[in-house]
């Protein structure tokens, strides 16, 4: 039986590709630091899994879940949200639990494109912002992000006639993969565009309590009237190192909101109660947990730098996210260079083409090993090149 035509039109998954590579090469035995997927090395906080331990216990939990989350785990995230951007969201209608903020955003575009519109999707990107509008029967647009216009897009250069067709913006700051940042400016020029284009804006911000150096990340729903044009993603994967456990949360202007939780009505039972209260747990646990975090990963930050600026490489520190974004060597293309890399050196990291064509010429590399395990990725390369 042939795949469906949906399926087809699909690239490869960069990841799944990438993990083939490496489980080969270890596979032979070869000593491999992986610095190509942002998954945490370090364990989920201790008093979560203690909660997920006594809520696993209790046998009422062991029921189907609410397809619209546990009202305890949509009044922390509403209180959360209020501390941290001073934004107001009703817990009944304003916030959705997702089984991972991928889950939620590629599902999306279920509910509001029909074949034929097109999403105007940010190049390089994170990929299933293009796979659910694909699967949707939708049409990805190519917003460039480019380095000389500091990884923003132009939304000037979007044709008339894919805004006539277009329902809505992804945008991603902190940015996965070239870790740039966005300010208020930004978000206040993305919602004139979006208010006077008829668009909705999706805004994913995982990445928000990932930052260094004073930078404090913005959500867009602090800026007035945004809610009624946007819907926000967020993750508890990389905040509380929690990949696995697949949690998340939209929120926003309520029916776009509705709109998503329709389309999960269809399709999955909600989030294990158990995880649910586990969550609420991450929510609540105290400062010093992103404190200590992002200490740790602005002190991987600067020795990979440091170690890359010494061998000539022009390498900028990146202010959020854990990953770092520069250009491939000389004389090779992205795929190239992350091969010879990889056979050379054992080292895994992403080439930036896979995150679309844009990202041509780059490499990312995650911060997802210790310092001493970085300060040797840096000595393989130098010996390398």
């Amino acid at each position: 039986m042939k795949l469906a035509r949906r399926l087809q039109l699909l690239p490869p998954y960069l990841f799944l590709e990438i993990d083939k590579a490496k489980r080969k090469a270890r596979a032979e035995g070869r000593d491999i630091i992986d610095l190509g997927i942002g998954d945490p090395d370090q364990p989920t906080p201790k008093h979560v899994i203690d909660k997920l331990y006594k809520a696993a216990q209790d046998p009422v939990n062991h029921r189907y879940a609410l397809d619209q989350g546990m009202p305890v785990l949509r009044q922390a995230i509403a209180k959360w949200n209020k501390e941290r951007f001073g934004v107001t969201l009703n817990p009944e209608n304003e916030i959705l639990p997702l089984i991972g903020s991928k889950e939620g955003i590629a599902h999306f575009p279920l509910a509001f494109v029909n074949p034929g519109d097109y999403t105007l999707v940010p190049d390089p990107c994170y990929p299933p912002y293009k796979g659910g509008t694909i699967l949707a029967g939708g049409k990805p647009y190519l917003m460039p992000l480019i380095e000389k216009n500091n990884f923003l897009p132009d939304f000037k250069k979007i044709p008339a006639s894919i805004l006539k067709k277009a329902k809505y913006i992804y945008l991603n700051y902190p940015n996965n993969p070239t870790s740039a940042i966005a300010g208020k400016d930004f978000y206040l020029e993305a919602i004139k565009f979006a208010q006077k284009n008829k668009l909705v804006i999706v805004s994913d911000i995982a990445y928000s309590e990932m930052a260094y150096d004073g930078c404090r990340p913005m959500s867009m729903l602090e800026i007035d009237g945004a809610k009624e044009i946007v819907i926000e993603f967020h993750s508890l994967s990389k905040t509380y190192n929690m990949t696995g456990w697949r949690v998340g949360w939209a929120c926003g202007d309520p029916a776009l909101v509705a709109g998503l939780a329709k389309v999960k009505s269809n399709l999955d039972s909600g989030i294990f109660s158990a995880i649910q209260l586990a969550a609420v747990a991450a929510i609540e646990t105290p400062a010093a947990h992103l404190e200590n975090m992002c200490a740790m990963y602005q002190e991987r930050r600067d020795t990979l730098v440091q170690g890359l600026r010494a061998m000539g490489w022009p390498v900028e520190s990146p202010k959020a996210t854990f990953y770092v974004w520069f250009k491939a060597p000389a004389k090779f293309d992205s795929i190239t260079a992350a091969r010879h890399i990889l056979d050379k050196a054992d080292i895994v990291l992403t080439p930036g083409v896979g995150f679309g064509k844009y990202g041509e010429g780059y490499l990312r590399i995650a911060l997802t090993v210790n310092k001493e395990r970085i300060k040797e990725a840096v000595g393989r390369l130098q010996k390398i090149f």
